[in-house]
């Protein structure tokens, strides 16, 4: 039986593995097989022109990602959707000529239904900003313009949306330098987030965005991890591959949970069938993670460097209760999974494995004549992992 899996790797933190041009699909897959159904978000499939199509994997928007694990919303399996093109007037002509030239590729080789597509009625205007920890942001002038082509992108039939906005370039600029470099965050990936989150939220259906970019000059030194946005002229082809398999995002409110609806391929995904989230053992502090967390699923830590430090200790999730498991590398995060899927627990492959005590209220002995009482236990070193022990 599949263990619904998530995995989240926020993005424009320069991770060191999903920081870079959908580096992290391989993991992506590895989770996938591990758990028989895994649920992640654009940022870890995109990987510009390349892309990797898996029935186990749903690409969830990572707002939408958010909601479905607070428990707001359920994931509609379904086997195909409609995707709308959303481009930004800002885009110049034979830039907009390539962008037309990939749907038509994708509808031509890939069999995809694509369209309409809707130019918005004045530019988007997006700025790139980086915080002081260096983690990427930005914002749009006119978020009118992008949602107003989203509303006449889902009026005229379209069940999913693609975007397509124009990002400003310095194509000389250190923090690109590093990035291509493989030593950098994507100054891009923030206001990426920011576009799809404010679509999303405000239709109710999938969307992802690409980026409208100039081509870059060849780089013999080009890190592998960013090599996959180098391969084209677009970002978009891994976009309208990801979203026209996306499931659809049903509120709790009209769902049944556990049943089918028409069209549907199998039965809805709601949060309290979560058996695991995968996520950088620093960044345990995004609303998905810390809902499960709550909920007592095992949040599963993996050592991923990125240029924030959340984790577990920082948090206290330990100290309240929460189960969060360690891994080194996704590759120990994908066995750690299969062994829940499996029943196996995931302390009796750890070395040292450690005396089971109990807990007790009378100088160490067990309460009730002998009998430990139901919960957990302490730890070795004597402290409680738990406020009810």
């Amino acid at each position: 039986m599949p263990l619904p899996t998530l995995m989240v790797v926020p993005t424009g933190i320069g991770c060191s593995v999903g920081g870079f041009a959908g580096d992290a699909l391989p993991s992506a897959r590895l989770l996938a097989a591990a758990s028989g159904c895994l649920i992640t978000h654009p940022n870890v499939m995109n990987g510009a022109a390349l892309y990797w199509s898996d029935a186990r994997i749903h690409y969830v928007e990572g707002s939408a990602l958010d909601r479905f694990a607070s428990g707001d919303l359920a994931l509609r399996p379904v086997r195909g959707q409609r995707v709308g093109v959303l481009l930004d007037a800002g885009i110049e002509s034979d830039l907009r000529l390539r962008h037309l030239q990939v749907v038509d590729g994708c509808r031509a080789t890939l069999g995809l239904e694509l369209g309409p597509v809707v130019t918005t009625d004045a530019p988007l205007g997006v700025s790139l900003r980086q915080g002081e920890s260096g983690a990427s942001w930005g914002s749009l002038e006119r978020p009118d313009a992008l949602l107003r082509a989203g509303e006449q992108l889902r009026a005229a039939g379209a069940t999913a949306i693609a975007v397509v906005a124009r990002f400003p370039e310095d194509p000389e600029s250190e923090a690109l330098a590093a990035y291509r470099g493989g030593s950098g965050v994507d100054v891009l990936a923030g206001a990426e987030a920011v576009i799809s989150h404010l679509l999303c939220a405000h239709l109710g259906i999938p969307c992802a965005h690409a980026p409208a970019l100039s081509p870059l000059e060849l780089n013999p030194d080009l890190d592998p991890r960013a090599a996959g946005e180098e391969l084209g002229t677009t970002f978009l082809p891994c976009v309208l591959v990801g979203l026209s398999r996306a499931p659809d995002l049903v509120p709790l409110s009209s769902a049944a949970p556990g049943h089918g609806f028409p069209g549907s391929v199998g039965p809805l995904l709601t949060a309290d069938q979560i058996g695991a989230v995968v996520v950088p053992s620093g960044v345990l502090g995004g609303e998905a993670v810390l809902a499960c967390a709550e909920r007592g699923v095992p949040v599963i830590a993996v050592q991923n460097p990125s240029v924030l430090a959340v984790t577990a200790e920082a948090l206290g999730l330990i100290e309240a209760g929460a189960t969060v498991i360690e891994a080194s590398s996704y590759a120990e995060a994908a066995g750690f999974v299969l062994a829940l899927r499996e029943g196996i627990s995931p302390a009796a492959l750890q070395r040292p494995l450690p005396q089971l005590r109990w807990c007790s209220t009378n100088a160490g002995r067990p309460s009730g004549g002998g009998v430990p009482p139901p919960g957990p236990w302490l730890r070795p070193d004597g402290t409680r992992p738990h406020p009810r022990c």
